[in-house]
């Protein structure tokens, strides 16, 4: 009976857990160049004092979807999306950072930064400058940005081996220790937002699978609670 109690628990444990990621990417559903999540489950034995095994589930790592989200258009000379796998390159304060998002806009200098305010970095590791007199600006297909004023750099596009080695930062931005490959094979669509790839019909559906498994665990729990007081009123009414 023990066992069984344990077992429901940990499984809410795991389900109150799982519905704040699920949460977070409702919540994210309209956010620039955000990245689904989904908790990654496993099932852990632990062996009880008679030599048995129980079973419990474990959530172990938090795993992100880093496929393509949908294209949008929008009015912004700007705003880029990245058609493959490629990372904008983006100056932060502590390191540099990545991001899928291509909401830029121009800050009180001139530079390309993002919604944040960070400048975004060209293929020569520099913020890319546009004047305050220069029109015209264009976006070509290999990130080149040029004005009235000509060719004012190009967007530095990188790749990674391996992208699970990405960790979450804020604001869309990712960050690693890993060493960035450029991205030969990306193209630059200009005038287009790539908005969050997480799907809400998915994430309901996970919602109600939640819901469903935490009460049924939350109905182990209560059987378990009635067992134990209805031994506690019988052992109480023999000494009566």
């Amino acid at each position: 009976m023990e066992n069984s109690l344990l077992i429901a628990l940990a499984r809410q444990t795991v389900m109150q857990r799982h519905m704040e990621v699920i949460a977070n990417n409702i919540a994210n559903v309209s956010t620039s160049g955000f990245k689904g999540e989904q908790l990654m489950f496993v099932e852990f034995l632990a062996s009880t004092p008679d030599g048995e095994s129980v079973s419990y589930v474990q959530d172990i790592a938090v795993v992100r979807d880093f496929g393509e989200g949908e294209f949008i258009t929008t009015s912004n000379p700007l705003d880029v999306a990245i058609s493959g796998k490629g990372w904008f390159v983006i100056d932060t304060p502590d390191r540099q950072a990545y991001t899928r998002s291509g909401h830029f806009t121009l800050n009180q200098q001139g530079q390309m930064v993002t919604s944040g305010g960070h400048p975004v970095l060209s293929a020569t590791g520099t913020p890319i400058e546009i004047g305050p007199n220069e029109t015209g600006i264009k976006i070509s297909g290999d990130g080149t940005i040029s004005t009235s004023a000509g060719v004012k750099g190009r967007l530095d596009v990188v790749t990674f081996e391996d992208e699970k080695a990405l960790d979450k930062a804020s604001e869309s931005l990712f960050i690693t220790d890993a060493v960035p490959n450029q991205a030969l094979d990306a193209k630059i669509v200009e005038g287009m937002g790539e908005v969050s790839n997480v799907k809400p019909v998915v994430e309901i559906t996970n919602v109600i699978w939640a819901m469903r498994s935490y009460q049924a665990a939350h109905e182990v729990v209560k059987g378990n609670d009635g067992i134990l007081r209805d031994a506690i009123d019988t052992i109480t009414n023999q000494q009566a």
